[in-house]
């Protein structure tokens, strides 16, 4: 393998690939240690942490507490939440609040100077701390960004995008060769690689999510071996504002909380004939009530008159100036929604410490798959889940100074042409979306199979192909993966995990 560049980190810094909320404060919690950071673009452009809106979930609250945090996202995640894990961000977040706070993000307090919590959809109180509204996720990366730009001990090195991992043949990373803004390879050795690069999104045609999240980590440790657990579970948001926008803007989940609620075409409230706790269902439920009600021709809304009305500009800005530009005024009518792809539950597997199966390899945030959503998020728990364990890889890796030097090598991943990628997108949201069964799951992994066999292993294909076999191979519904083949769930609640032997690519040992 050859390459235009070649970067050799310093042996005690830490690469870590991906620059959202994850990497960022992994980042800054690595002090004294240095960092090196990769984005592919300008800090923030391409970030879904900045888009989210809802906030982050925390038991904060006076009449809440960490115990019934866990409870409430074991239930939500229909059996397969790994309730070790649950328990640790739901004690460990509050702590993580007080951090964020620390760095400047500033979230809305009542007037006696408490944190506002908000409700959302299955969590038994109101816990998610949130700004303006739905301005979470930005506020956040701003504090984020400025504190990183500040720290001495942060390298930012932006136009670098990831296409694959350095390995030493055996189950060893070290490092990442990634692709510069001219289309020219870089080498980037590290003796510890962090992942934190996001989700899946883009691989459906309608997502919430920046479309080039497209599981370039998924795929880049799949190729090396690493284990990959539950990579089935996809979470569709139920309120994606449906107004033919690539990715679609986002009516959150807080609306609902605030007292909103989804009615059709006629207007009738229609969650009730649905699930018990109607608007405010887990979001598995409410995806696939809207996607019924939609296929039905009856349509589906979200009524925020009478709940948000003359203050969606103060209390909703994000929604509301993406209801303007379309032509829908939310304070005078209800706004068209549509299940869209939203967070990825798998990922690579990671344990208590975000180790991954790969030595020196470690993953977090929506790439990593810690267990702590099991088959379906609870809502505002990604953002928790991403500083617990963002502060927890830095505690390990601050001491951990002693990760020996790896011969590695890698081939970049191929490139597959756009319109390929556009047929993988339409086929993921139509056969490997919110509904699915055999025949469009097999259909769309024999065309993936076709794909791969004509242009490669590319990295869209690589996680589309993990996700269609996985969701091929659970033959039962669970969360956000329905099989209208096999519409219960089966008697046992299993954990999917994948793995294939690493690739040598040449590498002498």
């Amino acid at each position: 393998m050859t390459s235009d560049e070649v970067l050799r980190l310093p042996d005690d810094a830490v690469l870590i690939v991906g620059a959202g909320l994850a990497g960022l404060f992994l980042a800054l919690k690595l002090a004294p240690r240095r960092a090196v950071v990769l984005s592919p673009s300008p800090l923030g452009e391409r970030a879904a942490s900045a888009w989210a809106q809802g906030g982050l979930a925390a038991a904060l609250g006076p009449d809440d507490d960490p115990e019934l945090h866990a409870e409430d996202t074991i239930a939500a995640g229909a059996g397969l939440v790994d309730p070790v894990v649950a328990a640790l961000i739901a004690r460990e977040g509050p702590a993580r609040v007080l951090d964020l706070l620390a760095l400047g993000v500033p979230f809305d307090t009542t007037d006696d100077g408490h944190l506002a919590l908000s409700l959302e959809a299955a969590h038994s109180r109101p816990r998610v701390a949130r700004v303006k509204g739905d301005l979470a996720g930005k506020a956040i990366m701003e504090a984020l960004i400025g504190a990183t730009r500040a720290a001495a001990h942060i390298d930012v090195r932006e136009g670098l995008a990831m296409s694959a991992l350095l390995h030493d043949g055996h189950g060893g990373v070290g490092g990442a060769l990634c692709v510069d803004k001219d289309n020219r390879t870089v080498r980037v050795e590290a003796r510890e690689t962090v992942l934190a690069v996001g989700g899946v999104g883009g691989l459906y045609r309608v997502t919430t999510n920046p479309v080039s999240a497209q599981g370039v980590a998924l795929a880049a440790a799949a190729h090396i071996g690493a284990t990959i657990a539950d990579p089935e579970f996809v979470q569709f948001h139920p309120t994606a504002i449906d107004i033919a926008r690539d990715p679609a803007p986002l009516a959150t989940e807080a609306l609902r909380g605030d007292g909103a609620f989804l009615v059709d075409r006629a207007g009738r409230r229609f969650m009730a004939d649905y699930d018990a706790q109607g608007d405010l269902a887990a979001r598995d439920i409410v995806a696939r009530a809207i996607h019924s009600e939609i296929a039905a021709g009856r349509g589906a809304f979200l009524d925020a008159r009478t709940a948000v009305g003359a203050h969606f500009p103060d209390m909703f800005p994000t929604v509301f100036a993406a209801c303007m530009s379309a032509g829908v005024d939310p304070r005078a009518m209800p706004i068209p929604v549509a299940p869209a792809a939203h967070y990825h539950m798998g990922g690579v597997a990671t344990d208590l410490w975000g180790k991954t199966s790969a030595s020196g390899l470690s993953a977090v945030g929506e790439c990593a798959s810690t267990g702590a959503h099991g088959a379906n998020r609870l809502a505002s728990n990604s953002l928790l889940e991403a500083v617990v364990f963002a502060w927890r890889i830095a505690e390990r890796l601050r001491s951990d100074t002693d990760a020996p030097p790896r011969k590695t090598a890698a081939r970049p991943a191929p490139c597959a042409p756009s319109d390929v990628i556009d047929t993988l997108r339409k086929r993921m949201s139509a056969h490997a979306g919110v509904v699915r069964d055999a025949q469009g799951l097999s259909e769309t992994a024999g065309w993936l199979a076709d794909a791969i066999a004509a242009h490669g292993a590319a990295n869209p294909l690589t996680a589309a192909q993990l996700i269609v076999t996985a969701a091929l191979a659970r033959r039962e519904s669970r969360g956000g993966h329905f099989r209208r083949d096999f519409p219960a769930p089966g008697a046992t609640a299993v954990r999917t995990f994948l793995s294939a032997p690493p690739l040598a690519d040449g590498v002498t040992p």
